[in-house]
């Protein structure tokens, strides 16, 4: 059969004929590859000026259209563009991406941490940044044309995903967005309210994957496909070779476990503790150790692959259980080109840190095209294995899922070893959505004809789950949207209180609120209609048949708690629920209806009005619950400021800056302006920015010196692991530290009482586990000895470390003497070794 599939270079020539604007066709002139259809209509919707929204598969090419927009600014002298990514990686990636396209004088990058070249006409930033440049009015604004919102999908994320919203509602209207989105199942809702928002605005969706993806399943050594692949059964049935394979697995290990040998959890891995002789044959079920499935890889030539193993730890016992197997898969030219690489990330490395980072193990691995890749590297590490793995030069990574999410590291074949995930409390299967994210990695556009997925068979698994699992594209957009204490403020200051009630009514919180209000309006009208119904069928021509079911209904309910309620409640209680039923039931017969000859055919009638009005009233009561959610949520952030003087009431007097209010005084509908208080808390931005402020305000830390200022910023930013216990005194730094932690602790608990009373559910209380590490980082510290206080990875202390320096910088600019200039000091302090080379 002759394929009818064009070849790229008609592809090519079809793109650049239907590319009917000019400036497309000059941009596409620059490019060596053929648009498809959904690039194409997003970059005209663009050029015609107006904001898109993009939401296609990961690898589809959505930031072309982003690349399009800056084309396009980039026309005009006086037009910017703001490019921001959820992540300092991503930003950096596309930081150097666009150095490499425009040059350094044009292109900036702000992370929080990094100010490079800020007045460039086009800035790479994190969403957080641009947040806080629209709240403070900063000057960099001015001439901005377009921003692209890359990962907008960012916006459900319950951590972070209300900046995405903040921004999109505060941005000026004749700014255009660009929003690139992965595919998700309510793109078009997401974009009618971005309709809503900022008016003219296009919703592009594309839900073809760039490289088709085949799926497989490694049952033991028995390599499968996932789907009937025969042409004889209908698209997505199982392969049912597979459901044979996975039923005998079952069976057998059913046997070896009733013998007492050892067998893993239903999802366990058995790592290198499994006996060759188990994985030696082809009717073999034990799961094959990895070393072996990289050679099964590598035979198939489905290299690179990244193995998603959801552990850090398992991500480096993965890395060092292959390199034992003596595997490599480089060549001499390809390691010397490694080992350049890897000299230039990493020269600025102390001698004496190398050996703490593992430094040496890691470059054997690199050499032999084998790495890890998740938060607790080394940032300046991370960055050599996306190069090295982007330049082919490493074969094979042990990743986390924090790969799926945008940065650009392609494979041929993804490798899921398990299909479920620790999420902070307990172990639960992968959704959907997550499974499209992390298969979204296999297959390179223009380079791979397919990509291939691989997932590693356990005990328990069900075929027809993995393959409704793999089927499935649902990736449904939440919003994460909830007022804060920051976010109150300056929206006051900018607007007052009753238009800001109204901006954030504009949320796609509120807006999802609203819809669903719909839906179950919609449902009460029908419910309604039918209790109409109901009620016409119950008439009784001898009187008010709802009056008698009220008494029948009396009667059960009451017969009802005396069941429930026997054997603790006392006599007299049980005779004066008797007396009560005694009273109504004499009322039941002496009503009219009870005479009726069709009570009973009523009263069926009446039975069903009664069941739907309960369930009509428990949806009317939704209702309730979600009109002016949001604004609700506001009234009791500005309920809390209130009593604590951050907002005042707008009556003209200075003297009422310096008073707290008890807010049940002042009517929501009232006017408030911010106090002096509240003016410090507008650039704190953070999850503790009133505790900052409160403490500020209250003078607690005017004691402390440079390391223990740092100590007490890594302690308000800290999240510790869920395991971590209570950190004992004497594991705190000595001196005024202990004092002020005590008085920050003490506010932190007024605070918490006080959010409780106004139904808020305020923050975790301030976790010193990094405290001292910090204190002796800042005062000069070796790295081994601060990485053994803290028992934490290189990468993460290094994150938390970029946490605990932004908070700084925030203190050094608010924070009057001697707080704001010692604040400097301990970011100088704390701003050195492997914290100042990692750029992320």
């Amino acid at each position: 059969m002759t394929s009818t599939e064009p070849s790229p270079a008609e592809r090519f020539a079809a793109s650049k004929s239907r590319s009917k604007t000019p400036q497309l066709q000059a941009f596409r002139s620059r490019l060596t590859f053929g648009l498809d259809d959904f690039q194409i209509a997003a970059c005209e919707v663009v050029e015609e000026g107006r904001s898109v929204l993009v939401a296609a598969p990961t690898g589809a090419g959505k930031t072309l259209v982003a690349e399009f927009a800056i084309h396009l600014a980039m026309q005009d002298p006086r037009d910017k563009v703001f490019y921001t990514a959820p992540m300092k990686a991503l930003s950096n990636q596309k930081y150097q991406e666009l150095v490499a396209e425009y040059g350094a004088s044009e292109v900036g990058l702000l992370t929080g941490d990094t100010n490079v070249n800020s007045r460039a006409r086009i800035v790479v930033m994190t969403t957080e940044v641009l947040r806080n440049m629209l709240y403070a009015g900063s000057d960099l604004l001015d001439d901005l044309r377009y921003v692209v919102l890359d990962e907008v999908h960012f916006l459900g994320d319950r951590f972070r995903g209300a900046v995405w919203e903040e921004v999109i509602i505060h941005l000026p209207l004749d700014v255009r967005l660009v929003s690139l989105s992965a595919t998700v199942s309510n793109a078009e809702e997401f974009g009618d309210w971005l309709m809503t928002v900022r008016g003219d605005t296009d919703v592009i969706v594309s839900e073809e994957r760039p490289v088709p993806l085949q799926q497989h399943v490694l049952v033991g050594s028995k390599y499968l496909d996932l789907f009937d692949s025969s042409g004889k059964a209908a698209t997505n049935r199982v392969n049912p070779e597979l459901v044979r394979a996975a039923s005998l697995s079952t069976r057998t290990s059913g046997r070896r476990d009733r013998g007492g040998r050892p067998g893993s959890g239903s999802h366990g891995y058995r790592g290198p503790a499994t006996s060759r002789s188990q994985q030696s044959g082809p009717q073999s079920f034990g799961r094959m150790d990895r070393w072996k499935i990289v050679e099964l890889l590598d035979g198939k030539n489905l290299l690179p692959a990244i193995f998603f193993v959801f552990s850090r730890v398992g991500c480096d016992q993965a890395v060092r259980q292959v390199l034992r197997s003596g595997i490599r898969l480089t060549t001499a030219t390809e390691r010397e080109e490694i080992r350049e690489i890897v000299d230039d990330h990493c020269r600025t490395l102390r001698d004496e840190d190398l050996a703490v980072l593992g430094y040496y193990e890691w470059v054997e691995g690199l050499e032999r095209g084998v790495a890890a890749h998740h938060a607790g590297l080394l940032p300046a590490f991370k960055e050599v294995v996306e190069e090295l793995f982007q330049k082919k030069l490493v074969k094979v990574v042990f990743a986390t899922e924090t790969l799926a999410l945008g940065i650009n590291m392609p494979a041929r074949s993804v490798v899921l070893e398990k299909l479920e995930k620790f999420n902070g409390e307990a172990r639960v299967p992968i959704t959907p959505g997550e499974y499209t994210q992390l298969t979204g990695r296999a297959g390179r556009r223009g380079i791979d004809v397919e990509g291939h997925s691989v997932i590693q068979w356990a005990q328990g698994l069900d075929p027809q789950a993995v393959a409704s699992l793999a089927s499935r594209r649902t990736y449904p957009l939440n919003s994460s949207f909830r007022p804060t204490y920051n976010m109150a403020v300056n929206l006051i200051e900018q607007f007052g209180r009753s238009r800001t009630r109204e901006v954030l009514e504009t949320s796609f919180a509120q807006f999802q609120a609203d819809r669903a209000v719909v839906d179950l309006a919609r449902k009460v009208r029908t419910q309604q209609q039918s209790l109409d119904g109901y009620a016409a069928s119950m008439q009784c021509h001898l009187g008010d048949f709802g009056e008698y079911m009220t008494l029948r209904q009396g009667i059960a309910d009451l017969e009802k708690q005396g069941a429930s309620r026997a054997e603790s409640q006392s006599r007299s209680e049980r005779d004066r629920r008797q007396e009560k039923i005694t009273a109504l039931r004499r009322e039941l017969r002496q009503h009219p209806c009870n005479a009726c000859p069709e009570r009973e055919q009523h009263a069926r009638w009446a039975e069903r009005w009664y069941k739907l009005k309960k369930q009509t009233d428990q949806l009317s009561a939704q209702i309730r619950s979600r009109t002016g959610a949001v604004a609700k949520i506001f009234d009791r952030v500005t309920d809390v400021l209130l009593d604590l003087g951050y907002l005042v009431p707008r009556d003209g007097s200075n003297a009422a800056e310096q008073a707290t209010y008890d807010s049940s005084s002042v009517s929501r509908l009232a006017e408030v302006d911010v106090a002096t208080p509240g003016r410090t808390l507008r650039r704190i931005y953070g999850d503790r920015d009133l505790l900052v402020a409160e403490c500020l305000r209250r003078g607690v830390w005017k004691q402390l010196d440079a390391p223990s200022l740092a100590a007490m910023a890594a302690t308000l930013v800290y999240e510790p692991r869920r395991d971590e216990g209570t950190v004992s005194e004497r594991y705190l730094p000595r001196g005024e530290f202990r004092t002020a932690l005590d008085r920050t602790r003490t506010i932190w608990s007024e605070l918490d009482d006080l959010e409780q009373a106004h139904k808020l559910p305020g923050t975790q209380q301030p976790a010193p586990g990094l405290a001292l590490a910090m204190h002796r980082w800042a005062r000069g510290a070796d790295l081994d000895s601060v990485l053994d206080d803290a028992e934490l990875a290189a990468g993460d202390f290094v994150r938390w470390t970029k946490q605990t320096i932004d908070l700084l910088d925030q203190l050094s600019v608010v924070a009057d003497p001697p707080v704001g200039p010692v604040a400097r000091k301990a970011l100088d302090a704390v701003r050195r070794g492997i914290v100042s080379y990692s750029a992320v």
